[in-house]
């Protein structure tokens, strides 16, 4: 898949939280345009995220390490990031990883608002 297959919408949400909606492989090609749309959410004081995987086919190490990252800085601010209907394959990354220890991951919007 090409780089130009992969992207990013973000739209508000309710409560002052933003969707930020990924389609493609987030991967070492394509993690730095996520890391850029999140550190503009994050510089307009948006630090309350669902980031919405169902579109996600693949994600390496490099595209899991954005969250990781984004997550700290989100919880230094009071903010928080949750994951919603990540795709088998991202799920079994996020597994192997030990990140669902770290991040809340949902099925859907309602239950993803509902930790704001």
């Amino acid at each position: 898949m090409a780089a130009d297959d992969f992207k990013i919408e973000t739209q508000p949400a309710d409560k002052g939280v933003v969707l930020v909606t990924i389609n493609g492989y987030l991967d070492a090609h394509t993690f730095e345009r996520l890391e850029q749309t999140i550190a503009e959410l994050f510089n307009k004081n948006q630090y309350n995220l669902v980031v919405d995987l169902s579109g996600v086919e693949y994600i390496s190490s490099a595209g899991a390490g954005v969250f990781i990252h984004a997550l700290n800085e989100a919880h230094e601010h009071k903010g928080n990031i949750v994951l919603m209907k990540p795709t088998p394959n991202v799920r079994e990354v996020f597994d192997l990883l030990g990140l669902t220890l770290f991040f809340q991951i949902v099925d859907d919007r309602a239950a993803a608002l509902a930790n704001f």
